[in-house]
């Protein structure tokens, strides 16, 4: 059996309650793809709004999970949290957060492992800044992550080549294949072959309704995650990109 097409829409700090109720609406009533895994990811505040009126069978994220149980953490989320709320996933790794926040691979991977334990599927970004380092930089990130957890049955990996976030470039169909064939390649030599094949690798970057049909032809590419499209109506033109 093979993998199952997996649509990731990050809305990031953007929405507000009639917005995000709206975005919500449109998905929920669209006709979709059955055989399309969607999860959606709104800002914190919203996470429980989104819940309430996203149908069934359309899963919910947090953008940011904190890498401790509940305590003294102002202003953080814990797994146990998002759980008793219904929200099944979560975002680590973003590159808006490696970079504006600071966030390191350590700290990524400890969050990523505790998000796990604490019953979470979880979006594991990884990227590059220069293209002629990008396997180096990518299985860097990934290695973090793998001295923590050999179980990568929950882990969706979101390759990103940060050129092309929000900018409207793309990677070539090539391109992103080929970064993804070698994610892979590491999955296999580093935590299994069954990690290998069943692990979903989905690209992120400038994806829209007019080049996601091509993306998702190669054998690699096993979805998305997108940005800016996620809150219009053509985000469900990307979750339909395999029907």
């Amino acid at each position: 059996m093979g993998r199952q097409f997996f649509v990731g829409g990050n809305f990031k700090m953007n929405g507000t309650i009639k917005s995000i109720t709206d975005i919500v609406k449109n998905i929920s009533d669209a006709k979709l793809d059955p055989n399309t895994e969607v999860v959606i990811a709104p800002p914190s505040l919203y996470l429980l709004l989104t819940r309430e009126h996203l149908r069934k069978g359309i899963e919910v994220a947090a953008q940011n999970v904190f890498d401790k149980p509940n305590g003294a953490f102002t202003g953080e989320i814990s797994a146990e949290q998002l759980m008793d709320s219904g929200i099944g996933w979560t975002l680590t790794g973003h590159s808006e957060r490696r970079v504006i926040m600071g966030e390191d691979d350590n700290f990524i991977a400890s969050k990523t492992k505790t998000a796990l334990d604490g019953g979470l599927g979880v979006i594991l970004f990884e990227q590059q800044r220069e293209s002629n380092k990008t396997m180096d930089v990518v299985t860097t990130q990934l290695k973090a992550v793998a001295d923590r957890t050999k179980d990568w049955s929950k882990v969706v990996v979101a390759y990103e080549p940060v050129w092309a976030i929000g900018t409207g470039k793309v990677a070539t169909t090539e391109q992103a294949q080929e970064v993804h064939a070698s994610v892979r390649k590491w999955l296999a030599s580093n935590i299994s072959q069954e990690a290998s094949e069943k692990t979903r690798i989905i690209y992120g970057g400038s994806v829209n309704e007019k080049n996601c049909k091509e993306l998702a032809k190669q054998s690699d590419i096993d979805g998305f995650l997108v940005g800016g499209a996620s809150l219009k109506p053509a985000f469900v033109d990307i979750i339909n990109s395999c029907a």
